[in-house]
Order: structure tokens, then C-alpha cells, then sequence
């Protein structure tokens, strides 16, 4: 495979898009502010730890040593799978962990990638790692290669404007306050930029496959809070998931 800082993916459903890889450079820089939290965290452990010291200085040591690399992994893991593939470090920097094909990142991808970074971290200061990155073609260290992950670089994006988006057509669910009200506190953030991105690319769909998205989307969100049938009936799915996200993003504005 060919060395690029860009990968690109092509889901079932037809869509194509293009992820922008962190480099060793950046990853280094999130690492150093992640080391630096482990290192706060430390000391809390290590005042902790200097009581047991009074009595055996050999366990004091051996603890501090196992707390180390508890906490070093432990870190990693809570804060990916919590943060959805972001530690604060990749956070600052605008980088998340993502499974390399674009699904949803699994637990054990996380544990895979965060208990190889001893390996990784060989001999000082990931130099096993960098180089992993280096040589490979998605700038994988190897705990990303077992774990089938890569980190991405996340780019500020503005966001678009949902009144030309969504237009001023009638909105029926409107008619519903209530239910509408139900509708943008059942639906969690996840779900809601899921229905947005498919209106948004919705024209580089497959015409078939833009069918199935929007039936299986518009099913969705029928099952989290069921409006009266009647209102439904005469639109179609793709325009059921417009008025969708119109409610959770505009008409709670108005």
C-alpha cells in the first residue's frame, strides 16, 4: 500500500470520504501532555504511598511501580472509551482513535492498542512506535496494528447552515410540541449528527442505497418516540428525517 497521510473510505451504503491521518509529530505532542497527567496523578499516589513506606520501603517501591503502569494503561483505556477515542492530549490536538475500516471503535481494540504501548514506548520515548509510524502506510505504531486502529486528525469545521439545509418547508412534527420535546431529549447527540451528516451528503449516495439509509434512519427515530400516524403518512423517509432534524436542531430555537 502506498504511504499517504490520507485514507480513504467507502462504506456499504456508497458513501466515500477521506480521513486525514496524525502524524508521529503530533502523536508525540499529545503523548507528552498525556505523560504529563499521569505524572500529576502520581503524586496523588505517591503521597498516598509514602505512608506504607513507614512500615515497608520495599512495598512503597513495588506499589509505586505497579500504580505506574496501572494507571499508564488505565488512563488510555477510560479516557478512549469514555471520550470516544480522545485522551485530553488528543483532544487539544484535535486527534481520535478510530477503527481503521470507519466503524465504531470496540473495547477491545482500546485495551489492545493501550497494552502494546510498553512495546511501543521501547527502548525511551516511543521510539519503536515513531518509527512504526513511520514506515507504515497508515501511520500505525504497532498497538494500532493489532488493535486494527489508526488516529485521525480532526479538522475545525463550520457548521452549515441548517436554514438553507432544511428549507422552510411545513414541518408537521411541530404540530406535536410535546412529543417534539421528547424527541430532542431521547435522542443523544451521536444520533442526532448521524441523521444531519446523511442529509448533508445525501447526494453522494447511490440511489438505492439512499433509499435504504434514510428508511432505516427514519425507523430509528420512529422507535424513540412514535408520532401519530396520520402526520407520517404523506411524506417520505427522507422527508420524516428532515423534519427530524429540523426539531432537533432549529425548531427549538424558534
Amino acid at each position: 500500500m502506498p504511504r499517504s497521510n490520507t485514507l480513504h473510505i467507502t462504506t456499504p451504503e456508497g458513501i466515500s470520504f477521506s480521513l486525514l491521518l496524525a502524524g508521529p509529530i503530533a502523536r508525540f505532542l499529545a503523548w507528552i501532555i498525556d505523560l504529563a497527567c499521569i505524572g500529576v496523578m502520581m503524586v496523588a499516589v505517591n503521597i498516598g504511598l509514602q505512608f506504607t513506606a513507614i512500615v515497608s520501603a520495599d512495598f512503597a517501591s513495588g506499589a509505586a511501580i505497579v500504580s505506574y503502569f496501572l494507571l499508564s494503561i488505565g488512563y488510555g483505556v477510560l479516557c478512549e472509551w469514555r471520550y470516544k477515542g480522545q485522551t485530553l492530549g488528543k483532544r487539544l490536538l484535535s486527534m481520535r482513535v478510530m477503527d481503521v475500516q470507519g466503524l465504531r471503535l470496540q473495547f477491545s481494540q482500546i485495551v489492545i492498542r493501550n497494552l502494546l504501548r510498553c512495546i511501543d514506548n521501547l527502548p525511551v520515548c516511543y521510539l519503536v512506535g515513531g518509527l512504526s509510524c513511520l514506515f507504515s502506510p497508515r501511520l500505525q505504531r504497532l498497538g494500532d496494528v493489532a488493535a486494527n486502529t489508526i488516529v485521525i486528525r480532526e479538522p475545525k469545521i463550520a457548521r452549515p447552515d441548517l436554514e438553507l439545509l432544511l428549507t422552510n418547508k411545513y414541518n408537521s412534527l411541530r404540530d406535536f410540541p410535546h412529543l417534539a420535546a421528547r424527541l430532542r431529549q431521547r435522542t443523544s447527540p451521536y444520533e442526532a449528527d448521524i441523521a444531519l451528516e446523511a442529509l448533508l451528503r445525501r447526494d453522494e449516495l447511490d440511489p438505492i442505497a439512499r433509499v435504504e439509509l434514510f428508511a432505516r434512519i427514519a425507523a430509528h427515530f420512529r422507535n424513540i418516540v412514535p408520532f401519530p400516524q396520520e402526520i407520517i403518512d404523506g411524506i417520505t423517509e427522507e422527508q420524516f428525517v428532515r423534519d427530524v432534524v429540523d426539531v432537533l436542531f432549529v425548531a427549538k430555537h424558534r
